[in-house]
């Protein structure tokens, strides 16, 4: 099986997680600046087959969209015409950041390692892509 690849998106930082290939464990990638995005897939699909790419989607306590939604969408469109043959899924990434911190926290890292916002990036995008696994064993 190929691998599945997540995105927390941001205007700084592109957190990235990926699962193994058998589909079953969600693990942090890295973060990169989302200018790096399309050089740093085009070296990893040439190593790695993806099948879909999750994206979280920022959305307001209502569930309207945010702020941020236009740079996601500007996002997910570079995906689509760069990666055309990698199907797209969009997750509410709502709390993402804030589960990803207290994670983080229990962890017992050093305040210091705790703080570094490429880290919650990376825990956050491997929040999106287990909400994805989990919705699909369920059938949602």
């Amino acid at each position: 099986m190929a691998r599945l690849m997540a995105f927390d998106f941001g205007t700084k930082r592109l957190g990235i997680a990926v699962t193994d290939p058998l589909q079953i464990i969600a693990t942090g990638l890295m973060t990169i600046h989302p200018k790096d995005a399309p050089s740093f897939l085009k070296d990893y699909l040439s190593k790695e087959e993806v099948t879909h790419f999750i994206v979280g989607e920022p959305k307001q306590m209502d569930s309207s969209p945010s702020e941020s939604t236009r740079h996601v969408e500007a996002f997910i469109n570079m995906l689509k015409k760069q990666f055309p043959q990698i199907k797209i899924e969009r997750i509410d990434e709502r709390f993402t950041s804030k589960m990803a911190s207290h994670s983080i926290a229990q962890c017992g890292l050093k305040k210091s390692d705790r703080e570094k916002k490429g880290l919650v990036d990376t825990v956050s995008a491997v929040i999106i892509l287990q909400t994805y696994l989990d919705k699909r064993s369920f059938g949602f």
